[in-house]
């Protein structure tokens, strides 16, 4: 992880104002429950429609805030996430030219082709993800609670109760979806192995007549592939 935060270094701005604009919309969005109880016990109790007009227009610039907060935080996380993207790719070029052939044979030419593109992709989403939510999901959860705490006490003891049930429950998909996906990364390299060598070697491929037997090889391998990753997606 260390190797990899180095190539956010260019991106320390965008790598604090992203998560910054998403607390400021989650927190526009737990104000949003309060106003809905201000406008239930003063406007709709008793009465009042020019308090819930008003209240109204309240919520409606919550939303309009919220929804340029989230726009900025978007647009910085996916700055910095193609940035690093970038130049993290410019390092693994470099360093899979520093290869020697015995070392590039090892790894695999598939292997390294997936590394450049998909892996290098996951990446990229995965950093433009934390940006976004790695702070703004505990924020809404622990900022919900304390928000029903405010309102109601009794309800919000099942808030108390869920969260950790929730934390479970998230944590245990990532421990078994994990070993899982590094299943799909070498169904992929598979593939793209399979791929790389069909194309190579098309013309002996026809010379002995092989296509529809490397048809049936691909066809296999990709489901194989399809139904790995029908598998992680479902948890």
């Amino acid at each position: 992880m260390k190797k990899l935060l180095i190539y956010l270094k260019d991106y320390k701005k965008e790598t604090v104002l992203a998560p910054l604009f998403k607390l400021l919309e989650a927190s526009f969005e737990l104000f949003v429950p309060l106003v809905m109880a201000a406008i239930i016990d003063n406007g709709i109790a008793n009465g009042d429609r020019g308090y819930i007009g008003r209240m109204c227009l309240v919520l409606i610039a919550l939303g309009i805030i919220g929804l340029t907060c989230s726009i900025t935080a978007q647009y910085f996380a996916a700055k910095a996430a193609v940035g690093f993207a970038a130049q993290m790719k410019h390092a693994l070029f470099a360093h899979i030219q520093s290869l020697s052939f015995t070392e590039m044979d090892t790894v695999g030419t598939s292997t390294l082709i997936t590394r450049m593109t998909s892996d290098a992709n996951q990446v990229q989403n995965g950093v433009n993800m934390v940006l976004r939510l790695f702070l703004r999901s505990p924020f809404i959860v622990f900022g919900a609670m304390i928000m029903a705490f405010t309102i109601d006490v009794k309800s919000a003891l099942v808030f108390v109760a869920a969260i950790p049930l929730l934390s479970l429950v998230v944590f245990g998909i990532m421990i078994i979806t994990t070993p899982m996906y590094r299943k799909v990364q070498g169904g992929l390299d598979a593939v793209m192995g399979i791929t790389r060598e069909n194309l190579t070697g098309v013309r002996v491929l026809r010379a002995f007549n092989k296509e529809e037997s490397e048809i049936r090889r691909f066809e296999d391998t990709n489901n194989t592939l399809a139904q790995m990753q029908k598998a992680v997606g479902k948890l």
